[in-house]
């Protein structure tokens, strides 16, 4: 019986991390892999939104960048990895 009082707080820490990963740690990877594949997806004539709500259509793609028309015409620099979505589907 003394033995099983030494396991418990053990077994308590064992259970805290797995719903940390359940919950936290896991989502969040799926996350950025899903974001990842979406900025590597990006084409020219694209409709996308920006993470700071800029909605435009890509001009020009190069590494590290994107050149968004936006609806008054004028064209805009912006990171690759600010873009947030395709307009009208969002990664959550």
């Amino acid at each position: 019986m003394e033995q099983l009082q030494g396991i418990a707080p053990i077994l308590f820490l064992v259970l805290i991390f797995a719903a940390m990963y359940f919950f936290m740690i896991k989502p969040q990877r799926k996350r950025q892999k899903e974001q990842q594949e979406l900025v590597q997806e990006l084409r020219r004539g694209d409709k996308v939104v920006t993470t700071g709500g800029i909605y435009g259509q890509i001009e020009n793609l190069s590494q590290d960048t994107v050149v968004l028309r936006i609806e008054s015409g004028a064209t805009i620099k912006v990171a690759r990895i600010s873009i947030a979505g395709k307009q009208g589907k969002q990664i959550r």
